[in-house]
């Protein structure tokens, strides 16, 4: 069946002559019926639009429940009730002193219902790329038009490289053979930034300008509902990176405010509307998240956590405003409904405020109970991580938030790739002792894990050092988590935040026109790039529906002589992950493991297919890694 994406409101007539009052968009661009909150809040954007005193609409089934005037005149909220509505184009009537304004907006019926749509799960695994940097599709714009100047070139690590959605959905099969069943993409939005404001980019894309439009370097609203499309069937799920905290300095909001308090935002902002240097005065936020769970947290530091700039670049949203918070919860439902979404990523989500997000979580979860969303929650410490986890103890307030990042593994195994596990705190006893602190979380299988990402040095840094990154897949996609990938980690890319954050961001070899290296191709890639791609591959096609990964028990080991033991249990099968944590061959002692091994003689090893002795001790060579399967 066709599908036509309404980008924005079909017609707008004034009604009179010279008229003062001008309606240029409205946000949502459309909306859905039959939702289980049916109040729709409705932007209108436009010249003196404030100036409108009563809005009326004959549309069966619609009321209007409020008109909201904010500070700026020109801009006024509409919310709507549409309980019994049915599909349409309705008119709105809007009326000032001495004019009158009529204005189009399209409802529309959802696809299918909040229960039916299924997020991301244990059973997934996740491959988090950078659309920019992982390939160009072939009908690549060269320069797009109305935007801010910019340029693409692949030489500088800071400026844009070209890459689109098109590029993601021509190797939709690569993702299918390296056997991941999720793909996380760094935000999609409309960055219309310049090249280099102030020393910072945005060809990342953390800093919107537009919340209802696909940046058009990347491709259009309806090229993004087209890769969801052929995704899902090919079994594929896609997860949307969104940013609530803050947007970019080119949006709107900030050269107009609606409110006085649409910002967390210095003095200097609301009185020059934007046109001022953000790098002459603002609060920067410092980056430490723990005043927000801090019981004994100052005034000045909760402060300037959450209501300071990440960067002078990107202004802060005030989620403490509930207008904001509807425009932000809206935005996120609508792209479920319009692009088919499977979960949401939500940048810096302990920077903004705790109420507003557990509203959004909470809404979110009435309308889509089998939805998942992961927050970022940097911080290393698992009572941390845990607090913000839906349902946990540690927080007065349910957060809703089904799932968190797991940054002390993504801490620890960094930390142990370089050490040798002795019999106390080094190697691979970091991981041992931060799993043991998994009761404090409600749901450890909604806790997604990672060895690295865009915002962090490469697992392998400067180096190939294939042993250790064997060692950190084994245990990544097999203990009790939601595993989490990095681009072109399957084939050995490396690189480190030193000099720029883009060395850690580099193009994917073979997304772009002229690249001699191909390594979407088994023929194209190096020997050592398809031996790396060809293991990391076989784990996880193995790990697909294998339930004794998503459900069974999870048992651990303290490292004994330097080797680390996890078993995995489920209706009579087992799966251990054994490494050897030193550079030296080691012993694996069976009788010390006989809980979990019982009467099993012969295990099969995931990683290479070999069969192994269980009824005799094991020799394992200096930074092995074993998946046996029994």
């Amino acid at each position: 069946m066709k599908r036509i994406f309404f980008l924005g409101i079909l017609a707008w007539q004034l009604i009179g002559m010279k008229a003062a009052v001008k309606i240029d968009k409205i946000e949502p661009t459309d909306w859905y019926v039959g939702m289980k909150n049916p109040q729709v809040q409705l932007m209108l954007y436009g010249k003196e639009v404030a100036s409108v005193e009563e809005v009326t609409t004959d549309y069966p089934g619609v009321r209007v429940d409020s008109v909201v005037h904010l500070d700026s005149p020109n801009y006024l909220l509409v919310y709507l009730n549409l309980q019994d509505a049915k599909p349409g184009e309705m008119t709105l009537k809007l009326k000032a002193k001495s004019q009158q304004l009529k204005a189009k907006y399209t409802l529309k019926q959802r696809e299918k219902k909040g229960s039916e749509r299924m997020g991301f799960t244990n059973a997934d695994v996740l491959y988090m790329l950078m659309p920019d940097r992982f390939a160009q599709g072939s009908h690549h714009p060269q320069q797009v038009k109305g935007l801010n100047s910019y340029k693409e070139d692949r030489t500088q690590p800071s400026l844009r490289h070209g890459g689109d959605l098109e590029g993601i959905r021509e190797h939709l099969d690569y993702f299918k053979d390296l056997g991941v069943t999720a793909l996380w993409f760094t935000p999609v939005l409309e960055n219309n930034s310049p090249d280099n404001r102030n020393g910072y980019s945005t060809y990342h894309g953390y800093a919107t300008t537009n919340y209802y439009r696909v940046d058009p370097r990347f491709g259009s609203n309806a090229d993004y509902r087209k890769l969801a499309d052929e995704a899902h069937a090919k079994g594929l799920k896609i997860v949307m990176d969104m940013i609530f905290n803050h947007c970019g300095f080119e949006h709107p909001w900030v050269a107009d405010m609606p409110s006085k308090d649409w910002f967390n935002a210095p003095e200097w902002l609301k009185e020059s509307n934007g046109t001022s240097d953000p790098t002459k005065s603002y609060l920067q936020t410092s980056y430490k998240l723990t005043p927000v769970v801090d019981p004994y947290a100052s005034k000045i530091d909760l402060h300037e956590t959450v209501d300071g700039w990440f960067v002078p670049t990107m202004p802060d949203l005030n989620q403490r405003n509930p207008h904001v918070m509807t425009y932000l919860i809206q935005n996120s439902i609508w792209w479920i409904e319009t692009v088919g979404i499977d979960g949401i990523r939500m940048d810096t989500y302990p920077y903004a405020d705790a109420k507003g997000m557990a509203r959004w979580m909470k809404e979110l979860d009435e309308e889509y109970p089998h939805f998942n969303t992961v927050g970022e929650t940097w911080v290393t410490e698992p009572a941390y991580t845990a607090t913000w986890q839906k349902d946990s103890k540690l927080n007065k307030e349910n957060s809703y938030l089904k799932t968190v990042m797991d940054f002390s593994f993504y801490d620890k195994i960094n930390q142990a790739k370089h050490e040798e596990t002795d019999p106390w705190w080094s190697g691979l006893n970091r991981i041992y002792n931060s799993f043991v602190y998994d009761y404090l979380y409600p749901n450890p299988s909604s806790v997604m894990a990672f060895i690295d990402n865009h915002d962090t040095d490469r697992f392998l840094g400067n180096g190939h050092d294939t042993l250790a990154l064997k060692q950190a897949l084994a245990l990544l996609l097999t203990v009790n988590r939601i595993p989490q990938i990095y681009y072109g980690t399957e084939i050995l890319m490396n690189g480190t935040k030193e000099v720029t954050d883009g060395n850690v961001r580099k193009d994917f070899p073979g997304g772009f026109p002229g690249d001699q290296h191909n390594a979407f191709t088994k023929e194209g890639r190096t020997k050592a790039e398809q031996a790396m791609f060809q293991w990391t591959s076989r784990l996880l096609h193995w790990r697909q529906g294998n339930e004794v990964i998503t459900k069974g028990r999870q048992t651990q080991f303290i490292p004994f002589n330097g080797i680390y033991v996890i078993a995995r249990q489920y209706k009579g099968r087992t799966v251990l992950t054994i490494l050897n944590g030193t550079s030296k061959e080691a012993t694996l002692d069976v009788k010390r493991y006989a809980e979990v091994i019982g009467d099993t003689k012969r295990a099969k090893d995931v990683l290479t297919g070999r069969y192994y002795d269980l009824s005799q001790d094991m020799k394992l060579r200096p930074r092995q890694s074993l998946v046996l399967d029994y």
